[in-house]
């Protein structure tokens, strides 16, 4: 058996990165870890089973990278079971989408960025 269980996302520092993801989005905090020169900062959507690794960018090209882990495209789809109640708490809290929901054969979606400037879809499948 083989699963994706984590990916690493850029951020400019581990307590930025639990801010948005854990007190916007409301994401679950799995581990925050202090190894010394870093720390294993671990947080998933409830109820996911892949998560993020918060990887504080370290070097010049890291932190050029931070928001562009994507090439400015949507790398990131956030799956809700309700758009409506999601948008609205996101948006109360702040959070920029680019555009307004859309009805797409595959479902409801809008883009929103995170305060790094990585694109993602918040997207209630059909």
């Amino acid at each position: 058996m083989q699963r994706l269980a984590l990916l690493s996302i850029l951020v400019p520092s581990y307590d930025a990165g639990k801010a948005f993801f854990v007190d916007t989005l409301g994401f679950d905090l799995i581990d925050d870890v202090d190894e010394g020169r870093k720390r294993w900062v671990r947080v998933a959507p409830r109820g996911a089973e892949t998560g993020f690794v918060l990887a504080r960018a370290d070097t010049p090209e890291q932190v050029a990278a931070i928001g562009n882990q994507g090439g400015g495209r949507v790398w990131l789809f956030l799956e809700t079971d309700d758009f409506a109640r999601d948008h609205a708490a996101y948006l109360a809290k702040g959070v920029t989408f680019e555009e307004e929901p859309r009805h797409e054969p595959y479902g409801t979606v809008a883009v929103f960025r995170d305060p790094f400037g990585n694109r993602w879809d918040l997207i209630e499948f059909a």
